[in-house]
């Protein structure tokens, strides 16, 4: 039975996150894992005023073979990178247990992953091989979303429904678009970037809650 972990680690224990430094506070979103051989390409999203910047910093990066633009949407880019992951000792223990990254968001000083991994048993061994490897874990949750425990809002934070409620409130999935993030980010007196990043975050809980249940196990009543 799949278990999701939340948690986070410093941004010194996680080699791909050290490389990935741009100016302090502004975050990076890890889209997804694309498993390529015995590596995996991460796609990362980065706020456009910073594109120069995190382009410039993987340059120089020994480990990185090549960083290409993948798409643009509103204020931000997603680039793919290709990259020697035997060096990140993080995602090869991800990749070890067969683990998802569902959401993965950073800074120079921290970086929090929602994680699902296949059993408790696996998530187990994860957490047994950072403490190997001398990478410090802070596991804020750890839940089955297979089973109606999450929450009464299916895993949602408080404030991941409001902005969600808001969102769909002032049009914002309307077509054509009613309002932007930045008359979000407004309205709550927060970044644009952080709320791109908090209805991300809330759309993954509630797929991870409702539609990816296991159609062969029956949940506990």
């Amino acid at each position: 039975m799949s278990v999701i972990a939340e948690l986070s680690v410093p941004g010194e224990d996680f080699g791909l996150g050290q490389f990935l430094d741009v100016v302090s506070g502004i975050a990076i979103e890890l889209e997804s894992m694309v498993p390529m051989g015995e590596t995996a390409i991460p796609f990362f999203w980065v706020h456009n005023s910073h594109r120069d910047t995190f382009t410039a910093n993987l340059t120089d990066q020994d480990v990185v073979n090549e960083i290409s633009e993948i798409d643009t949407l509103e204020n931000k880019t997603l680039y793919a990178l290709e990259w020697n992951g035997e060096t990140d000792q993080l995602f090869q223990a991800i990749q070890q247990q067969g683990a998802q990254v569902l959401s993965a968001t950073g800074t120079p000083r921290e970086w929090e992953f929602e994680l699902r991994f296949p059993s408790h048993e696996s998530l187990s061994d994860f957490q047994r091989y950072c403490n190997q490897a001398q990478i410090s874990l802070n596991v804020a949750r750890i839940y089955n979303p297979t089973r109606p425990d999450s929450g009464p809002w299916f895993g949602l934070t408080p404030i991941q429904r409001e902005t969600l409620l808001l969102a769909i409130e002032r049009g914002y999935y309307e077509i054509p678009r009613q309002c932007t993030t930045l008359e979000l980010a407004e309205e709550l007196g927060v970044s644009d970037q952080a709320i791109t990043e908090r209805l991300r975050r809330a759309i993954v809980t509630l797929v991870s809650n409702t539609v990816q249940f296991s159609t062969t196990e029956t949940p506990e009543m």
